[in-house]
């Protein structure tokens, strides 16, 4: 059943129950307009590493307002999940791929059986959204990245000193049996398997998931599907080089890149976060590019800063 949200009378908010193949529970928060019928479209978001569904709930509201429906994943770890990293309790990218967001999948689909559905992300969430969408390349008409990027040590200024950090960090989860993201101030409590994972691929730019058997490097290269790339002018944690490396892994893709100021943002700062208050603008990106429907963009790309 579907109710109003309180903040949103013209959004209709779920909140449904999801689990896992291995029994991980968690919920599934999904948004669509509040007259009834279809949305245009679906996106299945994931959020960045560490942040709980809940705080994607403007950008869902927004595009709710512009006729698309959104399923907001939870981390596993993470908010409503019933799973805490730790040393009795590990996970990896496999985990995450087959299994959960797998079962977020079922469990969107099944609500508009035949809406077109896009998947997409925020920072680590595109990411994975772009090798979930690599791996099943028919489930999805499209792939979203905002403030997304490979987190590639060259792609950045202070490139060596990252390096040294994805180095540190694998071995510091392992010694305390996770990650302690919340004391450190880098994202969540993470679980050594992600970290492991995660790190890999910014020391050598390279997409792989322990226990996976599939070539994630290939299947990304075969990506055929129309992708947007959304970044933020001082978001610093996705310089543009590591935007161009994560879309340089889709050379069949057609690609539409974004960039957002300031003046998009209602003032708020152009960076990592800040404009998950201010998300109009990336909704409104969003539903006129998956109106294209061929990767076109409403309206010009402004250059890159």
């Amino acid at each position: 059943m579907s109710a109003a949200s309180p903040d949103s009378p013209n959004v209709a908010l779920r909140v449904l129950p999801v689990v896992s193949g291995d029994g991980a529970h968690a919920e599934l928060m999904v948004t669509a307009p509040a007259s009834g019928g279809e949305p245009a479209a679906v996106l299945l978001w994931l959020p960045a590493m560490g942040v709980p569904a809940r705080h994607y709930l403007p950008l869902a509201e927004a595009l709710a307002r512009l006729g698309m429906a959104t399923a907001i994943h939870e981390w596993r770890g993470i908010g409503s999940s019933d799973r805490r990293a730790g040393r009795q309790c590990n996970w990896g990218y496999r985990e995450l791929l087959e299994g959960d967001l797998g079962a977020s999948f079922a469990l969107a689909r099944g609500q508009w059986p035949g809406v077109p559905i896009r998947v997409g992300g925020h920072s680590l969430g595109g990411q994975l959204a772009a090798l979930l969408a690599a791996i099943h390349p028919e489930a999805f008409t499209g792939l979203v990245l905002v403030a997304s990027g490979a987190p590639f040590w060259r792609t950045f200024p202070r490139g060596r000193l990252i390096r040294a950090a994805y180095a540190l960090a694998p071995m510091l989860a392992t010694l305390r049996g996770h990650l302690p993201g919340r004391r450190l101030g880098f994202a969540g409590n993470e679980a050594r398997g992600v970290i492991a994972d995660w790190a890999r691929t910014g020391r050598t730019g390279r997409y792989a998931a322990s226990g996976m058997p599939v070539d994630l490097e290939q299947a990304l290269a075969r990506l055929a599907m129309p992708v947007l790339g959304i970044r933020f002018v001082d978001d610093w944690l996705v310089p543009a080089a590591s935007l161009d490396w994560l879309l340089g892994k889709f050379p069949c893709a057609p690609v539409t890149r974004l960039v957002l100021g300031s003046a998009d943002l209602a003032g708020q700062p152009p960076d990592h976060f800040a404009w998950m208050r201010a998300p109009g603008a990336v909704a409104q990106s969003i539903t006129g590019w998956s109106r294209a429907g061929n990767g076109a963009f409403a309206r010009a790309p402004q250059p890159d800063a």
